[in-house]
């Protein structure tokens, strides 16, 4: 049984400087419908969003798109998707999304693409869900980032019983198998825990 039945793609709404970014992008969306595996994104038709919800589509991939109403003009949402939800703010997108995803992964972007990656990892780090977290470093995009995370553990601010299980490939191919692997050491990684246990930890 397919323990990994969706995942949820954070990634720029721009191509970026490098062409390996829409390339790998691309080449994940293929990935993702080649395995069965349906694609939740963010809903737009353009840059790295585009790539990879285009790479699932052309493949016959499933995609469901999660776009706030103010953003479907600026990010031209895309109406190819199976499925597009236009919702009322970026909460609830960001909530539709998690509840939609069985795992995440973080291809390049920016502010949006970094905080939406954080908050995933903030709940995990606070005991609020056990899903796979994986950071794509494709073309050592995220390394500042991956230096910062090392950083904030040598001085303590990421404390041992807070640690967060980051997961990272610098390869497309890989993403799948990675996150395949850490969802079934949590077997359990699709249900949120219990506030009680939550809140100890």
């Amino acid at each position: 049984m397919k323990i990994i039945k969706n995942v949820c793609v954070y990634c720029g709404s721009g191509p970026g400087t490098n062409p390996g970014f829409v390339k790998a992008a691309t080449a994940f969306g293929k990935s993702l419908a080649e395995n069965g595996v349906g694609l939740v994104y963010g809903g737009g038709s353009i840059g790295l969003m585009g790539a990879v919800a285009t790479g699932a589509l052309d493949n016959g991939g499933t995609v469901t798109g999660i776009i706030p109403d103010f953003l479907t003009a600026r990010e031209n949402a895309l109406k190819r998707a199976q499925e597009l939800i236009v919702t009322k703010d970026m909460h609830e997108r960001k909530q539709l999304m998690f509840d939609r995803s069985d795992a995440f992964v973080a291809l390049p972007g920016g502010i949006g693409t970094l905080e939406e990656l954080v908050e995933q990892m903030t709940w995990a780090q606070l005991g609020r869900h056990a899903k796979p977290i994986l950071i794509a470093n494709i073309e050592g995009f995220w390394n500042p980032l991956l230096v910062l995370l090392d950083h904030m553990r040598d001085t303590a601010f990421i404390r041992a019983n807070l640690s967060v299980d980051i997961l990272t490939a610098e390869h497309v191919e890989d993403i799948l198998p990675i996150l395949e692997k850490a969802a079934t050491r949590a077997p359990e990684a699709t249900k949120l825990m219990e506030d009680k246990v939550a809140s100890r930890l």
